[in-house]
């Protein structure tokens, strides 16, 4: 060791060296994240360019990220920031397809200055290195937000160091896609279908799965704050999370461009996009079925419910993107009532009761559809789960999705068979 009298007062110094001495950041502002409205995108696609957003630009936030992939940096939407932000390496390297003349939308420099870190086909390794990066802060000092990017179904590869990383309180965002079997032709080796469950049970970890590229640009402005809380456990009143305290994140996107619904920004959509629900489309007061759904099966939904308001009545459409925080607070509000606060009730028990008795909820997801099916419990609405509970199949979308009756006309089909009500049309429901 060249220096040992200065590695040894380093080391003695460093923030962690003393119990209950951890450093305390002061962290980086969030800047406004936006999303330059277009008429049909994916979740994915959004996601690669508000990175490349931040990464033109000089905020600190910028300057902490951190990205990470294994082996699908490109095929993750990660390419933009790559380019811009360079790859991590402790010395310079040069960039060699450009070194041997050979074509390439990337650019694989290598600088210390670096804010990007390639890794082989190692998802375990992924978990570790966000485990690592995420508890930066209080290691060395100073904040990093480590963002990875891996294929959904391959988060199962590494849940231990998953699972250990939020169980040290590291902040990361992990972000799953393409997801689903919306990924359709690549088969069944890449569909996931669990996951959503996943981001539900793990604690430490707010999982969200927007449907829509403003919700996205929503979610991840609050997300890069979230990712820096250090506050006290008492849960917020009002949705009875435990959001001061901070925590990692998850992300799970789709690949498949669908049309965007314009620009919105008024506060019920702003806040139970946070919270994890809004109404899409409002219920009557006569409501016989509500459609509620999460993710890429967006327009599926959609199209349903304007099949079923020819026969039903005031029919609504609830938009979820993060159920995983939807049963969080039902359940904390839950556990509030138990210990004396009878007004304690959670934003699903707020947005459900409106609902008369007889209305019925379908959920729709594309994943499993035990991540919807509780709904039903919050106010006592008979509810028709639909989802993905096998894989292996390929083919188109449209092919996958009636397969699994998520498709619009599948959808009605199943709610004139199993509700009360007018049926729709044969011709109508396929």
């Amino acid at each position: 060791m060249a220096d040992r009298a200065a590695f040894e007062a380093f080391w003695t110094t460093r923030p962690s060296s003393k119990p209950g001495a951890a450093f305390r950041d002061a962290g980086a502002a969030v800047p406004e994240i936006t999303f330059e409205n277009e008429r049909e995108t994916s979740t994915q696609a959004a996601f690669g360019k508000i990175l490349d957003q931040l990464a033109k630009g000089d905020s600190a936030l910028a300057d902490r990220i951190v990205t990470t992939s294994p082996d699908v940096t490109g095929t993750t939407n990660l390419g933009p920031w790559v380019n811009r932000r360079k790859l991590f390496a402790r010395t310079v390297q040069s960039d060699a397809f450009i070194e041997h003349r050979i074509p390439s939308t990337a650019k694989w420099e290598f600088t210390p200055a670096g804010q990007h870190i390639e890794l082989g086909i190692a998802e375990m390794n992924l978990f570790l290195l966000l485990g690592a990066a995420g508890l930066a802060h209080s290691l060395f000092g100073k904040r990093l937000i480590p963002i990875g990017t891996v294929y959904d179904p391959f988060v199962n590869r590494g849940l231990d160091a998953l699972n250990y990383a939020c169980y040290q309180d590291a902040r990361f965002m992990i972000v799953g896609t393409p997801s689903g079997i919306t990924l359709a032709p690549e088969g069944g080796a890449h569909q996931s279908v669990g996951t959503p469950l996943i981001g539900m049970s793990q604690d430490g970890l707010a999982a969200f799965e927007p449907a829509f590229a403003d919700e996205l640009a929503v979610i991840l402005e609050w997300s890069f704050d979230y990712l820096q809380r250090d506050g006290e456990g008492d849960p917020d009143e009002r949705t009875w999370l435990r959001d001061e305290t901070g925590g990692s994140v998850y992300l799970r996107l789709t690949t498949n461009p669908i049309e965007q619904p314009g620009k919105r920004g008024n506060d019920a959509f702003l806040q139970g996009t946070i919270d994890g629900a809004y109404w899409l489309r409002d219920p009557g007061p006569n409501c016989e079925v509500v459609i509620a759904y999460q993710g890429a099966v967006a327009p599926e939904a959609i199209r349903a419910a304007g099949m079923l308001a020819e026969a039903r009545r005031d029919v609504g459409v609830l938009a979820v993107t993060s159920a995983d925080r939807l049963n969080a607070g039902w359940t904390a509000a839950q556990r509030a009532r138990v210990r004396g606060n009878d007004a304690a009730q959670s934003h699903i028990e707020r947005i459900l009761a409106r609902l008369p008795a007889h209305c019925d909820l379908v959920t729709m997801i594309d994943g499993h559809p035990a991540t919807l099916a509780w709904l039903g419990a919050v106010a006592g609405h008979r509810t028709i789960p639909i989802g993905v509970e096998h894989f292996g199949q390929t083919g188109t979308v449209s092919d996958l999705y009636r397969h699994f009756g998520l498709d619009a006309g599948s959808v009605v089909a199943r709610i004139n068979r199993l509700t009360r009500g007018r049926p729709i049309a044969p011709n109508r429901a396929s």
